[in-house]
């Protein structure tokens, strides 16, 4: 598949499920386009720097920032709170699969006890997992560590 048959692909079902999760949270209805943009672009943009060999967590963490940060662009512009575009923008880049890879060889070791090919996976994929979430949730507070301090850093 092309790079950018893969890169539209992407996008698209980002785009989708960012507007499900905007549904879900009840957003208004003109910010649900701005939750598909955000969305697209994060998946996007994290899809092109791990093609260009940046590693999964540093690249979620640069789409969830640059999404963060778009997100109070138009909540400035149409006077709504940042959150409303960027959570349900950010939502379509969490690992599931990893989690479940990882949820699925805790408990095959459950199961059928531990060997040291299912630790090494539930180990693997739960560490790719843990980053992955931690680099969404400094993506998301990127913006308010920069723009909205009550002090300043010096």
């Amino acid at each position: 598949m092309s790079l950018l048959l893969e890169l539209l692909a992407s996008a698209a079902l980002a785009a989708i499920a960012a507007v499900g999760f905007g549904m879900l949270f009840n957003v208004p209805l003109p910010m649900l386009g701005w939750c598909a943009l955000g969305g697209a672009i994060g998946r996007g943009g994290r899809l092109l720097m791990v093609k260009g060999g940046l590693s999964v967590p540093w690249a979620t963490l640069f789409a969830a920032a640059g999404v963060s940060f778009l997100g109070v662009w138009v909540a400035r512009r149409l006077r709504a709170h940042p959150k409303v575009v960027t959570v349900a923008s950010v939502i379509p880049m969490v690992p599931g699969t990893t989690l479940y890879s990882t949820l699925l060889s805790i408990w095959a070791m459950e199961h059928s006890g531990p060997t040291e090919e299912l630790v090494r996976a539930a180990l693997r994929n739960g560490l790719d997992a843990t980053f992955v979430v931690a680099a969404l949730a400094l993506g998301l507070a990127a913006p308010g560590l920069i723009f909205f301090r009550r002090r300043p850093v010096v």
